[in-house]
Order: structure tokens, then C-alpha cells, then sequence
């Protein structure tokens, strides 16, 4: 499916105030900056597809990741303010995932590939931090914490030599998670 067919699937409404009232703002793909359409948000809608909002312009900052579903109040049940600042549209992935997790920064360190979910490294590869990755194939989640619990990030194919460079300074990533088709 071309990424034009993936963009008429996925949807999401956001809102400035709770319970879908006030001003809306729909948006079907990436927008890295939604301040000039929004003074704030605090519930959203997600009609098709899956997206990862960000408290910062340009894909920056914490991230969220939202399937399909209402959010009334998603804001004060994420512990997220109210100044989502961009979004980006995650693209549903047919077939196989890899990445390559390395220790510490510039793929240094140790390394292990993954192919499927990891709750926790330190117990299944003896990794004591991860700091950069490869993403090789599919979409993935990575999070802060064992069990997918803490701050997140969304991580598309390509190389990620230093997570600080991507607003997460003093973030360690302690578990990862594909983006299957069971999270649409």
C-alpha cells in the first residue's frame, strides 16, 4: 500500500477542550507544528490508524502513542499538559521487524537484535542501558522502563546514533514493542 493510501486511513481530531468540545483540529498525517491551529488540547478523537503525539513542535519532547479510540480527557490520563505541539501518523507495517540495540551511544558497546517484543533487556540480553539502535525493518516503541512502562519513543526504520540528540537527554530504554497490526 502506498503511503498516500496509508494517509486517507488514518485520522485524528484533536480538541481544545475536554469531551471533544471547543475548537478542532482534524489531521491526517504529519504535522510538525499545530500551534498556529490549536491554543491547546486536551481530548482527541482517533477515528483510523495510529499516531504519536509530541508536547513539542517538530516530533520533540515526550511522546504519546494513541490507537484508535476517544480520548476525553487523554491529557490528565497521560500526565501530559495540554500543549500537544506536533503529531506524526504511524504507518501500518506488513511484514518482518529487526532492530539493533547497542549499549551506548555511535553503536557502541553491546549489541543485540530483536525481532519481536522485549520486555526487558537487562534480563534477556544482559544489556544494561540502550542508547542507540538501528532500526531495520517495521515500527517499534521503545520505553524507558521494564514491561512497557515510562516515557516512550517511536522509533521508523533508520539509524538512531544518540537518543540525547532527539530531546530525550538521560533517558535509558529498558523494553521495545513492534507496532503490529493488533495495535490498530
Amino acid at each position: 500500500m502506498t503511503s498516500t493510501g496509508m494517509n486517507m486511513m488514518s485520522r485524528i481530531i484533536f480538541y481544545e477542550d475536554r469531551n471533544f468540545q471547543g475548537r478542532s483540529y482534524e489531521c491526517m498525517s504529519d504535522c510538525p507544528d499545530m500551534s498556529s491551529y490549536l491554543s491547546r488540547c486536551q481530548s482527541c478523537r482517533v477515528e483510523r490508524g495510529c499516531f504519536m503525539v509530541y508536547d513539542r513542535t517538530n516530533y520533540m519532547g515526550n511522546q504519546y502513542f494513541l490507537r484508535r479510540g476517544e480520548y476525553t480527557d487523554y491529557m490528565s490520563m497521560m500526565g501530559m499538559s495540554d500543549c500537544v505541539r506536533s503529531c506524526r501518523m504511524i504507518p501500518m507495517h506488513r511484514g518482518s521487524f529487526r532492530m539493533k540495540i547497542y549499549e551506548k551511544e555511535n553503536f557502541g558497546g553491546q549489541m543485540s537484535e530483536l525481532m519481536d517484543d522485549c520486555e526487558n533487556i537487562m534480563d534477556r540480553y544482559r544489556m544494561s542501558n540502550c542508547m542507540s539502535c538501528n532500526v531495520m525493518e517495521g515500527h517499534w516503541l521503545m520505553y524507558e522502563q521494564p514491561q512497557y512502562r515510562g516515557r516512550m519513543m517511536y522509533m521508523r526504520p533508520g539509524e538512531y546514533r544518540n537518543f540525547m540528540n532527539m530531546g530525550q537527554s538521560g533517558v535509558r530504554f529498558m523494553s521495545m514493542r513492534r507496532i503490529t497490526d493488533s495495535c490498530y
